[in-house]
């Protein structure tokens, strides 16, 4: 449906733009309808709710401070005109890389691939859980309302009064508009005109800024309630996680295969690197990160079964092969040919992998190991074992403890990184991991903030954390895209606008432009949409 010939509809979609008086208004997407009584909108694919209770707090609050909020909004202006040009620029040089017209500038694709696009496609790529959705859905009302606050303000600060505000539902993507009068507009000069159309890419940069230093001073913020940067707790574990039953929520994950973890990037960090050594290695390989196991139990161990010319053991034991205490290589390779020569049956072992973890470890792959003058911790009476790995298969130890446990005395302790032979401790224990390691560390729920007193606030940290950082990438794709030169965004009026600005430039010439970079700036953003979507479903 048309729109009202007095009200201006400002949101993400359509934005109307000066026409000479007697023109038939402007059509939008949304369907609106014309009512003085500011009825709602419900149909299949669109629903909305509309108020004016904002209408005079907003009018009051930009007339009382216009001074400031013009400056404001006149900073907003140049910024955006910048975005508008920069974000131009980068679209058409994406789309000479798409037709391989050139290679692409290295550190632009840096930023685009570690950025929003990078953000996406990792959430897209593994899975979406309802939470996520709900963290979207939450972070883009709370964007797009941003982005209509910086309109009304604008507005408001030139004396153009608000009709209404109102919330939508467009199919299943929520957003926020705001309508004032259209009359009101054709009499303010241009340069108003272009403070309130930039406003709402100006108030999404301001608040992205505004998110990222929140997220950088959160614990700081959280200080007196929670500790941060100790280490990882466990907030949840999927039932289909293949550490559902060895972890727990508020566990503390200490040790990943010997390496100190306190932050969610040294945990990525780690298993990638655990994985990268992996899959480098086509055939069976070992490490330099042994256990000192008894001889006593090496007698006692499991023979290895030769299958297809490969050691093999039975039921769920793990294949162990002796190694030197000296310093050698980290990661030896064996190759096919090279496995009946180097892994000889009288130093081949059968145990399970459970059954040397309390043992002391051996071997220079293990980072802060304190080795003695021989370089060996294992005495006479033990020698070195490391795990021999499959192909792609990984061989992990974790360690945790449960300082929040019942059974643990003293909250917060680690005495779970020292175990004694023959049971665990009651305030942690270790375990091995053998299999995929990114499936792994997805499949668990991670926070890097622990709770002084009561576990049952442990979410709140990561609760804040995870809004702010999705609230981070919509506000900045809601700027970035109303800075493109696109039919039914920001960039169509501003740049409408901007053109008028030219007195060179006669009305055809004007139109032509204009019909021109829109109809161009369409089909580019729509192919560049395109490629992003089949790269992330691929």
């Amino acid at each position: 449906m048309a729109l009202a010939e007095a009200n201006l509809q400002l949101h993400p979609g359509r934005r109307p733009i000066r026409r000479p008086s007697g023109a038939t208004p402007s059509r939008t997407l949304l369907p609106l309808r014309r009512s003085p009584h500011l009825s709602n909108s419900i149909s299949c694919w669109y629903c909305d709710f509309k108020t004016s209770v904002f209408n005079d707090p907003l009018f009051h609050f930009g007339r009382k401070h216009f001074r400031w909020l013009r400056v404001w909004f006149s900073v907003g202006m140049g910024f955006s005109l910048t975005t508008l040009i920069g974000v131009t620029v980068i679209m058409l040089l994406e789309s000479a890389k798409a037709l391989n017209l050139y290679n692409g500038i290295p550190w632009l694709n840096n930023i685009l691939d570690g950025s929003i696009l990078g953000f996406y496609s990792s959430v897209f790529k593994y899975s979406i859980s309802v939470a996520d959705i709900g963290y979207m859905c939450v972070s883009s009302i709370i964007s797009v309302s941003v982005h209509e606050l910086g309109h009304a303000l604008a507005a408001t600060s030139e004396g153009i009064p608000i009709e209404y505000t109102a919330l939508f539902l467009a199919v299943l993507f929520p957003g926020a508009l705001v309508a004032f009068n259209h009359d009101s507009l054709q009499i303010i000069p241009r340069a108003s005109t272009l403070r309130i159309y930039c406003a709402g890419i100006w108030h999404n940069a301001a608040f992205c800024v505004i998110c990222a230093l929140t997220v950088f001073l959160l614990p700081f913020i959280l200080y007196p309630l929670y500790s941060h940067g100790e280490s990882l707790m466990v907030l949840g574990v999927s039932t289909e996680s293949p550490l559902y039953g060895y972890l727990s929520p508020g566990y503390l994950i200490t040790k990943l295969d010997g390496n100190r973890v306190r932050t969610s990037k040294d945990w990525m960090e780690t298993v990638y690197l655990l994985d990268k050594q992996i899959f480098q290695k086509t055939n069976h390989y070992i490490s330099n990160k042994g256990y000192c196991v008894p001889n006593l139990a090496i007698a006692e161990s499991k023979n290895a079964e030769i299958v297809d010319n490969r050691f093999k053991c039975p039921n769920d034991l793990t294949l162990f092969t002796t190694i030197s205490s000296v310093d050698s290589t980290t990661v030896n390779d064996i190759s096919s040919k090279e496995t009946d020569h180097q892994l000889m049956m009288e130093n081949v072992y059968c145990f399970p992998a459970k059954g040397v973890l309390g043992e002391k470890k051996c071997g220079n792959g293990w980072s802060n190991v304190v080795k003695n003058d021989t370089s060996c911790l294992c005495t006479e009476d033990e020698s070195c074992l490391t795990p021999v790995h499959m192909p792609g298969v990984s061989w992990v130890e974790i360690t945790f403890s449960r300082p929040y446990s019942s059974d643990c005395t003293q909250a917060g302790n680690e005495i779970g990184l020292s175990y004694n032979k023959s049971e665990e401790s009651k305030c942690g224990g270790s375990f091995v991991f053998i299999g995929d390691m990114i499936s792994m560390s997805r499949s668990i729920w991670l926070t890097e903030y622990q709770p002084r007193w009561s576990y049952g606030f442990a979410y709140f940290p990561d609760l804040v954390e995870k809004l702010l950082v999705n609230s981070f990438h919509v506000s900045l794709m809601l700027a970035l895209l109303n800075s493109l030169p696109v039919y039914y965004l920001d960039g169509e009026s501003i740049l409408e606008v901007a053109l008028c600005c030219f007195g060179s430039l006669t009305p055809t010439i004007r139109d032509v432009v204009l019909r021109s970079s829109l109809l161009a700036g369409t089909l580019i953003c729509c192919l560049l949409f395109l490629r992003i979507l089949m790269s992330v479903i691929s």
